[in-house]
């Protein structure tokens, strides 16, 4: 296979990976599929990734200090045009990976902390957890340092469920 056609299909496959998740899909979870999967090394990879966004194929967002990527029509047409370019194999393989990855594609998506520097000691921590469109809970709080505030932000990224449960759980306690 000639290096451009390399490079097309790698492109298709990018595409391809946006169009199964069917949401916007983190930059995160879009390496870690890449490069788990060795589907192409981080530089082509980075390259690729910038040149259909330039190209208007997909799109680039940034929610909260996180990046995130969704393919738009135009990109969804190219897929339709090339069917043929991605294997079979890759296909397969990559509706297994998103399938079996899905809920924590949604999860990362629907689970957002972040933290505002109000002076040198204040900071403003939101934590949020939606579910779609509904906001299951929105939770400010102010923090007295830096790393406060990026300890609650990992904290909620990595046990939000839990510590939504506790929270709803002491609120409605009777006292």
């Amino acid at each position: 296979m000639s290096n451009a056609n390399e490079m097309a299909e790698n492109k298709l496959i990018l595409l391809y990976i946006m169009e199964l998740v069917k949401m916007p899909i983190s930059d995160f979870q879009i390496t870690q599929i890449i490069l788990e999967n060795r589907l192409m090394n981080y530089f082509v990879f980075q390259q690729l990734l910038d040149e259909i966004i330039s190209g208007g194929l997909a799109q680039r967002a940034v929610d909260k200090g996180r990046v995130f990527y969704s393919i738009v029509p135009e990109g969804g047409k190219m897929l339709d045009l090339f069917p043929k370019h991605i294997p079979e194999g890759i296909k397969s393989a990559l509706k297994n990976i998103i399938n079996s990855k899905s809920r924590e594609i949604k999860k990362e998506v629907s689970i957002i902390a972040d933290y505002t520097p109000e002076s040198e000691s204040k900071y403003t921590v939101s934590c949020e957890v939606r579910e779609g469109d509904l906001t299951l809970i929105d939770l400010k709080v102010a923090v007295g340092s830096k790393e406060d505030a990026k300890s609650i932000c990992g904290n909620w990224k990595s046990h939000a469920s839990i510590i939504y449960r506790d929270i709803i759980e002491t609120l409605t306690k009777h006292r």
